[in-house]
């Protein structure tokens, strides 16, 4: 299970999101992004080699709150199949240079997925070290035999019954819990 270090990361990841964002597809929020972290996970690289944390934002720069999952990888060098979803680079106060990436283009992140949906593998807490992850769940049965998870984007409440894959909760700005569909099985 993973160590979570406190410490300090320059920049932040709140700060390589927030510059990232908005240059995606799927985000429909202002220039700017406005958002805070509301729950999230990770996951164990059975190698020890690459960080993996899903965090689950919601983004209010519209007026109209909307919780996004945003995937990512930590490393310790480039990885030249990731290329394409780099977030940039970060000073770890314990490991040092971390690239980030986005997990949907980290082979090692999507591998782990798929053996998440097979129940191989487990979510863990997502600021915890060595505690699993209360907050998801993988739908029984209904995974199996993933091989082209889809990381959803836009965790929309109401989808947990969507279909068959990883449902994620967090908690909302009013105390209330979310609960939405956020990998589905592919």
């Amino acid at each position: 299970m993973s160590e979570i270090f406190d410490t300090t990361m320059n920049p932040s990841k709140g700060e390589l999101i927030a510059a990232w964002l908005p240059l995606q597809s799927w985000y429909g929020g202002a220039r700017v992004p406005e958002f805070d972290v509301v729950g999230g996970f990770r996951l164990d690289d059975p190698a020890g080699e690459v960080g993996m944390e899903f965090i689950f934002i919601t983004e209010t720069s519209t007026g109209t709150p909307t919780t996004y999952q945003v995937p990512l990888a930590y490393r310790s060098a480039p990885c030249p199949e990731a290329v394409p979803g780099l977030l940039g680079t970060s000073e770890h106060g314990v490991l040092g240079t971390r690239w980030i990436y986005d997990g949907e283009h980290d082979p090692v992140l999507m591998a782990q997925v798929v053996e998440l949906l097979e129940g191989r593998a487990v979510a863990q807490h997502q600021n915890d070290s060595y505690v699993l992850a209360d907050n998801i769940t993988v739908a029984p049965g209904k995974a199996v035999g993933a091989t082209a998870p889809v990381l959803v984007r836009v965790l929309e409440p109401g989808t947990e019954a969507a279909g068959a894959g990883v449902i994620a909760s967090w908690t909302r700005a009013d105390g209330s819990t979310g609960r939405a569909l956020a990998i589905a099985a592919g």
